[in-house]
């Protein structure tokens, strides 16, 4: 008698569990629906040309489908320029990324005196706010005459505490023994680094690589700061400019925020299992 209790108590269990993850996922699912509706406004109007888009009732699907609005920010507004820019400060921080794995290695794998202490001042910047080190680092780059120019933008983003400690947890798992006897076989420092230790770190390396794209990509404050010549001006910098001098187009504001959200969207979508997943590298030992 008591397990046919137990067992019913069971199934009204599984039955409530399972209830409440249907209500669960039909309550998700419709968040989900209102926080991307304005992102799917914005990606539509972006095709529409200005007379549609103020137009009462609005219209979800582009009645006239046009390119004008993306023809006009190429065209008129230097968007190419600022592509070209914001690629190269991506491309740059990709060899900062390179740098940050060098860094966590030699943290996680070599012995040498104030290693810890080293480390830990690392971390110790992690605290500080990037605001408070924008003006000293634009004094310095000006003492250097760096400023206004392409090396001043890209340089002090090259290398960030994040990634080095990201770096260093993950490559500290990496066993010690396995270095040992490559280095027993002949191989050299720069070998061993670049085919036995970037490869066992893809994950980690997937991950940052994504973390370094979004930020290059979205790259504003210091660009603005730093450079005061629009042919430096990155893509959000030109978005902002966008939004001051066509306040009232909101076809141009539409495309050019769609043009620099999409990307990054699309990115985020594809690899959002490989972000979620090795998060928890950061905890490891």
């Amino acid at each position: 008698m008591s397990s046919t209790i137990a067992t019913k108590k069971g199934k009204v269990k599984e039955r409530q569990g399972s209830l409440f993850q249907w209500i669960s996922g039909i309550v998700l699912g419709i968040g989900g629906i209102f926080f991307l509706l304005p992102f799917f406004w914005m990606i539509m109007s972006s095709f529409k040309p200005e007379n549609e888009i103020v137009q009462i009732p609005p219209t979800f699907w582009p009645d006239t489908f046009t390119l004008h609005n993306f023809k006009y920010l190429f065209q008129n507004m230097n968007f190419d320029v600022y592509l070209k820019n914001t690629l190269i400060i991506v491309l740059f921080s990709f060899v900062g990324l390179f740098l940050n794995a060098v860094a966590g290695f030699g943290f996680a794998k070599y012995e040498f005196k104030g290693r810890n202490a080293l480390f830990v001042l690392v971390l110790a910047t992690m605290m500080i706010p990037s605001q408070v080190t924008m003006i000293p680092v634009y004094l310095i780059l000006n003492s250097l005459g760096l400023t206004n120019t392409m090396t001043g933008i890209v340089l002090p983003g090259l290398v960030g505490a994040f990634a080095i400690f990201l770096f260093r947890q993950f490559m500290s798992t990496i066993p010690t023994e396995l270095l040992e006897a490559t280095r027993l076989d002949g191989a050299s420092e720069y070998r061993i680094f670049l085919q036995i230790v970037l490869p066992i770190s893809k994950p980690i390396i997937a991950v940052q690589a994504i973390l370094t794209f979004i930020a290059g990509w979205n790259s504003f404050l210091w660009p603005l700061i730093i450079a005061n010549d629009e042919s430096l001006y990155t893509l959000s910098v030109g978005l902002s400019l966008l939004k001051g001098q066509y306040a009232a187009n909101f076809g141009l504001q539409m495309a050019g925020a769609a043009f620099m959200v999409a990307p990054v969207i699309v990115l985020f979508t594809y690899f959002q299992k490989h972000i979620i997943e090795n998060f928890s590298i950061s905890g490891m030992k």
